[in-house]
């Protein structure tokens, strides 16, 4: 009989119990758990990390890598270290895409597989999430890794992104590689998975063929309820204020224009859904309203009625906003724990360097409380699991309860119960006039009837 190429025998540890689990070649699996099940534990178990309180045999072939959130932002951070930009005339783009590919014979072919071809030469920092979790896919491929696990692969991706994936995949299975998918989301289950693992509640529940686990698994278990906090209160009635206005937009970096002639109006009370394919810069119009690219000032663009760069500082605007977005959570590699990265969103900084009020630290707690992370507040906040990280940023985005608040795919990570619930609460946000939402999204489960209105880029 064929050895399995990845096998679990025996494992215990604090938060997860399985007692034998192996995949075999040319068997597609789906891991699936949510953000409680302890799936997030068994990740980094593959990936090498955490063992000191585990019993039991974990084993993996050689050839084999872990593409994960937590590699993503490891070799992210590392980027920022050797960034040389203040040392030198330009800024430095950091090491270049083509950099990471191996010297194998079909290097070119699987680049334009992955249709990497437009960005093989910008800089790591200058992708996107999705560009970067391909990049490091083609990094493994290229030197020799034959078995691949890959977290959340559509996390971030648009519809169209999501099928080239999928091709991409089948694309690499023909080939003899073997790749295995961890989620979070029932729902993003590709129809090329034929073995499906769901964990639940620290051990494996169900395992088998597609058909007989997601049968097992059909029942919709209930979102979380985020309760509204102290202090939180509705804006007063009276005519509508004017939160963003961008006349006839154009940003780009360096001589690529991203987009052009791009015009945008926010009101108080105009939730609004920005959607439309990677690449058309939905991510780069948040940076600019927040302040985060430097064409927020080359823009005709008005923040809370007043014409950017006329004399406002930046700390001013982001008093009125709150934020959330991929670029966010990958610049808190601070130090600091769960509850003072809550704490920070009342002053806008990544960590938190200001003395902060009873009431305020009151708050946060009762924020942490709300999405289920309180046995955790004092916990390093880099020691959380990627979507741990991303319940605490939300916290803290919406702990001031800003008049303007900005998420850029903010449920990237989240299973279907922390999903939901976020949607939920922002209902209510929405239906009691706390803050005027923007919010960036390719998932078509995530366009609420709360958005008064959507915007399509890149059409």
């Amino acid at each position: 009989m064929q050895r399995p190429w990845l096998e679990v025998k025996n494992l215990t540890t604090p938060t997860l119990r399985i007692d034998h689990f192996y995949i075999r070649d040319n068997e597609t699996w789906c891991i699936l758990g949510s953000n409680r099940s302890g799936a997030d534990k068994l990740l980094s178990l593959f990936s090498g990390e955490n063992r000191d309180d585990t019993k039991g045999a974990v084993r993996v072939v050689d050839d084999f890598r872990v593409v994960s959130f937590s590699s993503q932002q490891e070799l992210y951070e590392r980027e920022v270290r050797n960034d040389d930009t203040d040392f030198i005339d330009m800024i430095d783009p950091g090491t270049r895409a083509a950099a990471f590919i191996g010297a194998s014979e079909d290097a070119n072919e699987l680049v334009r597989l992955f249709r990497l071809d437009h960005v093989i030469e910008s800089g790591y920092r200058q992708l996107s999430s999705g560009e970067s979790r391909k990049l490091l896919i083609l990094e493994a491929i290229t030197h020799g890794v034959r078995h691949l696990l890959i977290e959340n692969p559509y996390d971030g991706l648009d519809v169209d992104s999501c099928r080239e994936l999928d091709r991409v995949v089948q694309g690499l299975q023909k080939r003899g590689i073997e790749v295995v998918i961890f989620l979070t989301s029932r729902h993003d289950i590709p129809g090329w998975c034929t073995h499906i693992a769901y964990i639940k509640n620290g051990t494996i529940a169900s395992q088998g063929s597609r058909a007989q686990v997601l049968g097992a698994i059909n029942q919709k278990e209930d979102a979380r309820q985020w309760s509204p906090v102290s202090e939180m209160a509705t804006v007063e009635d009276g005519e509508k204020s004017e939160l963003v206005r961008l006349v006839g937009g154009t940003v780009g970096y360096g001589e690529r224009t991203i987009f052009s002639s791009f015009d945008l109006l926010v009101k108080q009370g105009d939730h609004t859904l920005i959607t439309g394919p990677n690449g058309a810069g939905k991510s780069t119009l948040l940076a600019v309203i927040t302040g985060d690219h430097p064409d927020c000032y080359t823009n005709e663009l008005y923040l809370f009625g007043n014409r950017r760069g006329t004399g406002e500082s930046i700390w001013q605007l982001k008093k009125e906003m709150g934020i959330v977005s991929p670029a966010l959570h990958r610049s808190h590699y601070v130090p600091g724990s769960t509850l003072q990265i809550v704490i920070s969103g009342f002053f806008d900084s990544i960590g938190l360097y200001s003395k902060f009020t009873a009431s305020q630290k009151t708050r946060a707690q009762e924020w942490l409380a709300n999405i289920g992370l309180e046995a955790y507040a004092t916990v390093p906040f880099r020691r959380l699991s990627f979507a741990q990280q991303r319940l605490a940023l939300i916290a803290r985005a919406l702990i001031k309860l800003p008049r303007l608040l900005i998420l850029d795919e903010p449920t990237q990570g989240l299973d279907d119960q922390n999903r939901e619930s976020l949607l939920n609460f922002l209902e209510m946000v929405a239906e009691k006039e706390i803050s005027t939402i923007l919010y960036v999204s390719h998932r078509r489960d995530e366009y609420r009837s709360f958005f008064s209105q959507q915007i399509e880029m890149g059409t």
